[in-house]
């Protein structure tokens, strides 16, 4: 029996089973409760409210230029720092936001309850 490619193909197709790719997740919102990362204008409302503004960059990033009012925790040393007990309000920024998660991450492992990132410094502005 002599039969033509397309046609093995089509027979052969059907029962081959392509291995299963789960869709790609998106990006966590800018305000999602579960992630932490927060907008500027929700920022803005936390520290008006009392949050403490936390720059988690080093300290030559901090000494060039910061978000007035804020507080200078390389992302590095939050773990060891006491902002004034777990239940403290604080918001969290970076130069691009990604210490912010890490320091995020890392505050809330350890118990910390009220912890938002804004993420990048850009974001403040936003």
């Amino acid at each position: 029996m002599h039969l033509s490619i397309p046609i093995v193909l089509a027979t052969l197709l059907p029962s081959c089973s392509s291995p299963t790719v789960a869709p790609a997740s998106s990006p966590p919102s800018a305000a999602s409760a579960s992630s932490g990362f927060i907008d500027g204008a929700t920022a803005h409302a936390l520290v008006r409210n009392g949050a403490t503004l936390v720059d988690v960059r080093n300290t030559d990033e901090y000494s060039s230029g910061h978000i007035e009012g804020a507080i200078n925790v390389p992302a590095s040393e939050v773990a060891s720092h006491d902002f004034g007990g777990k239940d403290k309000p604080l918001v969290l920024y970076c130069a691009h936001g990604h210490r912010s998660q890490q320091a995020g991450d890392a505050l809330r492992g350890q118990g910390y309850t009220h912890v938002q990132v804004l993420g990048p410094m850009s974001a403040w502005g936003q």
